[in-house]
């Protein structure tokens, strides 16, 4: 993955803007490779872009984001509350 790295940050450098053509492209990139199971931070990092530039764009192409990760917690079943 360093190669997309590589490629992504000397084609959109940190701070500067992405408009027009270049912006569109870069929403197709970033929806397919969202969609593929990247995370929003792991795409941020790997572009040498923030967090919130990569969720704006990610909003932008109207991609269904995923619900934050980590251990659901789950409510307690019936057989539970009665037990404790």
């Amino acid at each position: 993955m360093a190669r997309n790295s590589e490629r992504d940050e000397s084609q959109f450098p940190k701070g500067s803007r992405v408009t027009g053509e270049s912006r569109n492209r870069l929403q197709e990139e970033l929806k397919r490779r969202y969609e593929a199971g990247a995370s929003i931070r792991t795409l941020a990092q790997e572009m040498g872009r923030s967090y919130g530039f990569v969720h704006n764009v990610l909003v932008e192409s109207q991609v269904r984001l995923r619900g934050r990760g980590g251990p659901n917690r789950r409510r307690a079943t019936s057989a539970q509350k009665t037990a404790g």
